[in-house]
């Protein structure tokens, strides 16, 4: 889990070295990055009914080794083209490997001890994006950038290994029909609306491809959902989005994952172009913050076994908010120490948040709905990261091209109201008016990016009105046992009968009812 999420981060920081060995474009090279995000978001909703159909052990280790595999084949990469499509049959088991991961969880963990195992499967959630940078700028920097592709296999293989003889088996269900209609229209709709989101600023946000695949997007998603309450066997039972708990979470997540990716995003951008840090020192700052999450999961997860998600999410999102608003500060003068500080108040609040909010919502689901939650919850993860992004890169690239323009015309090299300080550089001739542009960039850069970050703090403090309404309390104790292991073939389930499922256990509402 911790690798494939970890993929999606670790190959910024080796774009540019890339770009020189294949010599491409930037806009050709980005779609190392895109096509990976695209292909993800049409695998994951198959993932549900793949888990069903071959059961959920086997499907994780043909994703496993399946990752590991294409991983390598990124390595040996001899052109752009050849890295694009590796990139997009990589993107195939690394989008089913969190959604099987946190099914199978659910279904081998005893509910009271749930949120223990949720935080450590947060790690590679929260955790993996944040570490991305540091290990990439040092393979980059230091080894060589084919190293972040090779590093997942000797992992994937042992990896397999241990999941071939530790996790338990889950019988698959045998003659499942497979919902194509329900597949083409939410692949397509998601293809369309993640592209539409990752092209937006450079086709145009008015343009009319942009608007084709947005309002195209749209309308297969919903004509989606209306597929899904007409079949038998439908390939995600939109129905889990009648349970307000899950619903509810899935806004929260929504709202850390753009405060996440937004300062995973813009703070690196800045340290290297504002500040001339180097991929590695850029790495190395944002370090901190990820130990720290490091250190709060797990800890946020005993908690929630406790008292359940409610004041664990206020007192995370508080955190989080508070942390993005002193990010607002961002100056071309600012310490690295002041900056590791703000980024570790956030990370405390996100790790201390993140997790009990998914456990609490995922947990309101019956049993035989969690491989479907667990769907919608990465699928929710992906969309609103990049949805939160494209917008947010809009506002800055705007407030960018506003203030330059402001400042410009303050700066006149003629007339009453000339400045002394340019004309002194003018007699230098163009060149010497490259120091003023370059200060006047930074400077732009900063307050564009001190906008961004109070828009997402002051989003994720109103989350706060939201964690109100989750659920408060210690976790009832279930009483269902652990799945059948591999290693006791006598510990069997209901799910043993063909044609069967695992028996579902009840929501935590019925269980509070039940006693």
């Amino acid at each position: 889990m911790f690798m494939s999420i970890l993929d999606t981060s670790i190959v910024n920081v080796a774009i540019p070295t890339i770009q020189k060995e294949f010599g491409s474009s930037t806009d050709q090279i980005q779609w190392i990055s895109t096509a990976y995000t695209l292909c993800l978001g049409a695998v994951v909703p198959t993932s549900a009914w793949l888990g069903e159909r071959l059961g959920l052990k086997r499907l994780y280790l043909i994703s496993l080794v399946g990752f590991s595999g294409f991983s390598a084949l990124c390595g040996m990469a001899w052109d752009l083209n050849s890295m694009i499509v590796f990139r997009i049959l990589q993107a195939v088991p690394g989008g089913v490997i969190p959604v099987t991961c946190l099914t199978i969880l659910y279904r081998m963990v005893p509910r009271e001890n749930l949120g223990a195992a949720m935080g450590l499967y947060g790690l590679g959630i929260v955790v993996a994006p944040a570490v991305g940078p540091t290990l990439g700028g040092y393979l980059v920097e230091y080894v060589n950038w084919r190293l972040i592709f090779y590093i997942n296999v000797p992992i994937g293989v042992i990896g397999a290994l241990a999941a071939m003889v530790v996790l338990p088996n889950f019988p698959g269900l045998r003659g499942r029909h497979f919902d194509l209609p329900g597949f083409v229209c939410v692949a397509t709709g998601l293809f369309a609306l993640l592209l539409a989101l990752s092209e937006g600023q450079n086709w145009g946000w008015t343009g009319y491809r942009v608007l084709i695949l947005l309002a195209g997007g749209i309308n297969l998603l919903a004509l989606f959902v209306v597929l899904e309450l007409q079949v038998d066997e439908p390939l995600l039972d939109v129905r889990v989005f009648t349970y307000w708990p899950f619903v509810n979470s899935l806004l929260l997540i929504s709202i850390m994952s753009i405060g996440l990716f937004a300062v995973l995003f813009y703070v690196p951008l800045f340290l290297q172009e504002g500040q001339q840090l180097t991929p590695m020192n850029t790495g190395l700052t944002l370090l901190p913050q990820a130990l720290v999450m490091a250190v709060m999961m797990p800890t946020a997860g005993r908690i929630y076994d406790r008292i359940g998600p409610r004041w664990p999410a206020i007192i995370g999102l508080l955190l989080a908010g508070i942390g993005t608003l002193l990010l607002t500060r961002i100056n071309i003068d600012m310490t690295r120490s002041e900056l590791i500080e703000w980024m570790m108040i956030r990370a405390a609040g996100l790790g201390l948040g993140m997790m009990p909010i998914m456990t609490g919502g995922i947990s309101a689901l019956p049993a035989n709905m969690v491989n479907y939650g667990s769907a919608f919850n990465t699928v929710t993860q992906r969309v609103s990261s990049a949805l939160g992004l494209a917008v947010l890169t809009a506002l800055a690239t705007a407030q960018q091209a506003q203030f330059m323009a402001d400042r410009s015309a303050l700066l006149q090299s003629s007339g009453a109201d000339a400045n002394p300080r340019i004309l002194a550089m003018e007699k230098s001739g163009p060149a010497g008016l490259i120091p003023l542009w370059q200060q006047l960039r930074v400077e732009v850069q900063a307050e564009a990016y001190s906008n961004v970050f109070l828009v997402a703090g002051v989003s994720t403090l109103a989350g706060v009105v939201l964690a109100l309404f989750l659920r408060s309390g210690k976790v009832p104790r279930g009483d269902t046992e652990p799945a059948e292991s591999s290693a006791d073939p006598t510990n069997r389930t209901e799910a043993d009968a063909p044609g069967q499922t695992a028996r579902a256990s009840p929501t935590y509402a019925e269980e509070e009812a039940g006693s």
